[in-house]
Order: C-alpha cells, then sequence, then structure tokens
C-alpha cells in the first residue's frame, strides 16, 4: 500500500465507508487545485508523486482530472516529445535526472508513447462511485505502475488489476473502459480543458490561476503562500 495514504483514510476504508466522506471535511474549505494530467505524460508522473504533500501543507485538497493529450495536440499541432528532434533526446535525459534527483524508481518503455483512454475511464468511474479521494489514488498508482514498473496500463485488464490490488472492483473498472457514458465524459473532459487553455500535461489550476508543468510545482507552493505579493497585477 502506498505510503502517502493517510491512516485516517485507512480507518475510513477498513470500516466500509466511502471515501467520498472525506471530501471537504479534512482541510477545510480552500477550493481543490486542479491537477490536470495524462498517464502517458512522464513529467506529470513526477509530479504526481508531490502533489498531495504540497496541497496538504497549504489546507487544500487536490482533484485529479485525466484528459488526453492527443486530442489537445490537435489543436495545437504539437507532438509527443520523444517523437520530436533534438527535444525527444533532451526529454529522456532529463526524465532519467529527475528520477534519480527524486529518489524514485523510472521506467521508459520503448513502445512510448501510449494510448491512455481506458485507464482515464476507470477513474472517472472511480470518482464517481467512491469520491475523489479514492479516485486520486487510483490514478497514483497507475502513474505508478506505468513509470515506477513498466507495466501495459493501456490495457484495461492490467489497469484493472492496478485497481484490484487497491480494493477496488476489477470487473467494474474493465466495464468502465468500454462504457459509453464515460466515453462521452471523457470527451467532455477533454473538450473542457481545450476551452480553459490547457494544452500540456502536467498543468495546475490554482484559483483560477494556471501553471504549466513540473517544474512550476515550486510556483504553485509559492502562490500558495504569498498570493497578494505574486498575484496578477492589477489595472
Amino acid at each position: 500500500m502506498p505510503l502517502w495514504i493517510t491512516d485516517v483514510t485507512l480507518r475510513v476504508r477498513a470500516a466500509g465507508a466511502s471515501a467520498r466522506t472525506l471530501e471537504g471535511s479534512l482541510l477545510g474549505t480552500s477550493p481543490p487545485i486542479e491537477f490536470w494530467f495524462d498517464l502517458s505524460s512522464p513529467y506529470a508522473y513526477f509530479a504526481a508523486l508531490k502533489i498531495k504533500g504540497l496541497a496538504e501543507r497549504h489546507g487544500r485538497k487536490v482533484h485529479w482530472r485525466p484528459f488526453l493529450l492527443g486530442v489537445l495536440f490537435r489543436v495545437t499541432g504539437n507532438a509527443p516529445l520523444t517523437g520530436q528532434p533534438l527535444k525527444g533526446d533532451y526529454c529522456r535525459r532529463d526524465w532519467e535526472r529527475l528520477a534519480r534527483m527524486d529518489g524514485v524508481p523510472f521506467v521508459m518503455r520503448s513502445d512510448f508513447p501510449v494510448a491512455t483512454q481506458a485507464p482515464a475511464r476507470m477513474i472517472l468511474a472511480v470518482e464517481r462511485i467512491e469520491g475523489r479521494d479514492l479516485a486520486a489514488w487510483f490514478a497514483r498508482s497507475l502513474f505508478e505502475a506505468m513509470f515506477g514498473a513498466g507495466l501495459r496500463i493501456e490495457d484495461a485488464a492490467v489497469a484493472a488489476d492496478v485497481g484490484r490490488g487497491i480494493g477496488l472492483d476489477a470487473a467494474m473498472l474493465r466495464k468502465a473502459a468500454e462504457d459509453p457514458e464515460l466515453k462521452s465524459a471523457l470527451r467532455d473532459q477533454c473538450a473542457e480543458a481545450e476551452r480553459r487553455g490547457i494544452f500540456g500535461s502536467p498543468w495546475f489550476i490554482v484559483d483560477g490561476e494556471p501553471f504549466w508543468g513540473a517544474d512550476r510545482l515550486p510556483m504553485v507552493e509559492r502562490w500558495l503562500t504569498h498570493t497578494t505579493s505574486i498575484g496578477p497585477s492589477t489595472p
């Protein structure tokens, strides 16, 4: 079981209560940090390992919001980093360096990038059924499976097994991967991302302020600490 899960969450789950009961009750009433991510994004993996702790230091929750970068690439004309000349080689080096600096495992699969529609739909299903806390746990577990262990989470059966490992119903997850309603929900989430100007992963929104990239986490922390001194200037 990942160490990041709090003792109180474990007690609630052990008692058979939904993780939904924790929402809005542990960390005050400030708006959550929105964490937009594509599960195939290595930079989002590194951010996923840090965002919960950062948020808790400032009395915030995190709303984990999966989307598909490929959909946004049609708008921006961008492409996966590994397929870009020069930049791809640099990013591979950077990801290995980040893993060493953070002391975390990192596996770069040879078939990267991969399509992550199925596990993204599963996350949406868990959020609907169990609430945001458990959906966040599942999302982080998928990141760890993908980039920490090199598992093929784009395979619904593999992603469902990851969910089973944290107590989720694997049959429900497999069904969610092909559910027409959840397919529509993920399309809607991608459309929302476009409307809100999101074009990369990870992407954070804090009190309406956007931040792009795992390297912006220190800026997010400073924003939460000193909003009045670094916020937008008034006309």
